[in-house]
């Protein structure tokens, strides 16, 4: 009986240790992760600076205040947002004191407000630089027509607003009627405890199945 039993408690006892390899992988992996987080959480909350003269994406997520005027002309970026529904964030150009055009992402409005007068003029910004990744082989091309894009397309969008390649996200109001979206780790994915409770799951279930298997060997031999 110990014979047959030999293969079944080798693969059992080889399963186990791989899936609780995979699962303490993880967890180690969640510790490296919720450091990294916590370091973007301190660089997005760091005291501003004014918007260096050269910029590069090693600056995402860079603290900034920049004093200019936002000019007339805005894009309209279609998102969603929980327990509110549709809308739009407001990319609208900026000049800067310095004579310098950048993208200013002003925030959110409603569906029904896509389409009002908003505040322009002189204005302070503080804000984070971002490369967002919203696009990707299947975002569609914007509706130029009604003005509606699906992604914030940093290269077009300056294109369509004669501004550089530069993406300030407001933190704070830049008009009434506009609520604010600031930078922030909710849409950096961290989905390692998951994973480990997947895997401590399964080497659960692997052990049932083995100590199963076991007991048929035992009980047919007996």
């Amino acid at each position: 009986m110990f014979k047959r039993m030999i293969f079944p408690i080798v693969i059992g006892v080889l399963g186990c240790a791989i899936l609780i390899w995979l699962g303490t992988w993880q967890l180690q992996r969640l510790v490296w992760k919720e450091g990294v987080l916590a370091e973007i959480r301190a660089e997005i909350g760091a005291d501003p600076v004014p918007l260096p003269e050269a910029i590069d994406p090693s600056m995402k997520y860079l603290p900034v205040v920049a004093t200019g005027e936002i000019d007339e002309g805005e894009l309209h970026v279609l998102v969603s947002r929980k327990q509110i529904g549709a809308g739009y964030l407001i990319i609208a150009p900026m000049t800067l004191d310095d004579g310098r055009r950048v993208l200013l992402d002003r925030g959110f409005v409603r569906d029904m407000e896509k389409d009002a007068q908003r505040p322009k003029g002189e204005v302070t910004v503080v804000g984070n630089l971002h490369w967002p990744d919203d696009m990707n082989s299947s975002t569609p091309a914007p509706d130029v027509g009604r003005n509606i894009w699906f992604g914030r397309d940093i290269p077009a969008m300056a294109e369509a607003l004669d501004t550089e390649p530069v993406l300030i996200v407001a933190r704070d109001s830049t008009g009434v009627g506009i609520e604010p979206m600031p930078v922030g780790i909710e849409g950096i994915p961290n989905d390692h405890l998951e994973y480990a409770i997947t895997w401590f799951s399964l080497c659960l279930v692997w052990l049932g199945m083995t100590l199963f298997l076991l007991w048929r060997i035992r009980a047919r031999t007996d």
